[in-house]
Parts: C-alpha cells; sequence; structure tokens
C-alpha cells in the first residue's frame, strides 16, 4: 500500500489502542518457519508500531504479549517467548527510554523467572517519569484473573459492598489510572475477545483484520484510527441524528 498522510484530527484519533496481536505462529508457518520465528518477526513489527502510535498522536498503547492460558502451549514455545520478552528488554529499552515510552506491565509477574522479573521492574522504574506515550505490556495476563484479582484486594481491604462501584473497581485493577481502550485492533482475522480486557473493554470500537500481526504495518493501523474516527460512539445512548430523525 502507498504512503499516505494522517489527516484525522487530534479530537478524533483514539486516545488509547489496545492490541491483540495475533497471527505469529501462521505467519511463520505459512513460510514455512518455525512458530518462534513467527513470535520475533511480530516483536520486530511491535518496533515499528510503537513509532507510528508516537506519530499518530497515540498516548496509551496496549499489547497483548502473553496470556494466562498461553502457559498451555508446548514448553518449548513458552520458554522461546520467555527469552524474546527478556532478548526485547535487553535490546529495546534504552531506545524506547530515549522517545519518551514509559513502560508498564500488567498481568501476573510471580509466574516469571527471578532475572526476567527484576529485568521487567527495572524497565518500568527507568521508564516511569515519560509521557510521550505509555505502553503497557500484557504479560502472563488474563481478563477474568484481573477481576478475581481485584475483588480479592477489595475484600482483603474491607471495602463495604455498598461502596463497591465501577470507579473503585477501576482503582483495583492492574489499568489504575490509565483510560479504558477507545479502540481494539485485532489482527489474523480472528473473532474472539481471548479474556483480553473484558472489564475495560465494555463500549471500545474493535476493528479486525485477517493481517497477521508481523505484516500489520503503518499504513493498516492508520486505516484503522481513520476507521475509528469515522464511527459515531454511543456508549449504549442513540447518536443526535438518529434522535432528531426519530422525533421528526
Amino acid at each position: 500500500m502507498a504512503n499516505a498522510s494522517f489527516n484525522i484530527s487530534p479530537e478524533k484519533c483514539p486516545r488509547h489502542v489496545a492490541i491483540i496481536m495475533d497471527g505469529n505462529g501462521r505467519w511463520a508457518l505459512s513460510r514455512g518457519l518455525p512458530r518462534l520465528a513467527g513470535h520475533k518477526a511480530g516483536t520486530e513489527n511491535l518496533r515499528r508500531i510503537i513509532r507510528a502510535s508516537v506519530e499518530f498522536g497515540v498516548k496509551y498503547l496496549t499489547i497483548y504479549a502473553f496470556s494466562t492460558e498461553n502457559w498451555g502451549r508446548p514448553s518449548e514455545e513458552v520458554q522461546g517467548l520467555m527469552f524474546i520478552l527478556e532478548d526485547v528488554i535487553d535490546r529495546e529499552l534504552t531506545e524506547l527510554h530515549k522517545e519518551g515510552v514509559q513502560l508498564r506491565h500488567i498481568g501476573r509477574l510471580e509466574r516469571l523467572a527471578p532475572s526476567l522479573q527484576k529485568k521487567v521492574l527495572n524497565a518500568i522504574d527507568l521508564t516511569k517519569k515519560n509521557d510521550r506515550l505509555v505502553l503497557n505490556v500484557a504479560f502472563n495476563y488474563g481478563g477474568r484473573d484481573e477481576i478475581v484479582n481485584a475483588i480479592q484486594h477489595i475484600i482483603k481491604d474491607g471495602v463495604r459492598p455498598e461502596d463497591v462501584t465501577d470507579e473503585l473497581v477501576n482503582r483495583y485493577l492492574y489499568t489504575a489510572g490509565v483510560p479504558d481502550p477507545d479502540l481494539i485492533i485485532r489482527t489474523s482475522g480472528e473473532l474472539r475477545v481471548s479474556n483480553f480486557l473484558i472489564w475495560q473493554a465494555a463500549y471500545s470500537e474493535w476493528y479486525v483484520t485477517p493481517t497477521y500481526w508481523p505484516d500489520f504495518n503503518r499504513e493498516e493501523y492508520r486505516l484503522a484510527l481513520e476507521t475509528f474516527a469515522s464511527r459515531d460512539r454511543r456508549y449504549g445512548k442513540v447518536s443526535s441524528s438518529e434522535y432528531e430523525a426519530s422525533n421528526a
């Protein structure tokens, strides 16, 4: 696709984009490569999408890197994914920090190797004052697990049932302090939520593309954002034009 300019006004651009980066394995298999080659290619693509997010004015980017269910994959693939995460931190952290990216982790760190946990926490600490782009990495993350974790901590803190509100629950989620995603992109064409941000996505717009994640480039990202900008977000209500038409 030919390069094109980005013509979305700031008020129409999604503030928070979340991405289910699906299709790495199928991308690799379609080329006769091992699945891990697809994950490595997907990681390379992530660098491009991070830069495009900054260019397009997206302020929060959340990526689904490893789910709580992914532990059920073959051990060789799981260990390979852990190595890729560690390698990305080692190779990319300095540049991301220089570009003003703030790294956050959402999910549980407990099952990761202590050395990898330390690297993740160091990356979070190093970049905590950056504000050009907040990058939430959902690693060992599950939407139901997140809600269960929030409920457990609410009970532990002795909150009275009548004091439990949407706002209070938000404060107990891994994404506390981050606005709900305006747009969720899923690559590879699958039509599933896959246990991703199931509380936060209540009124998110979705964009699904058959493109595998390693091939999801800047231009398709731009198209996703432009599609979002053309939509009328209703939050369970009706648009003013529909209301006027129905009462004409």
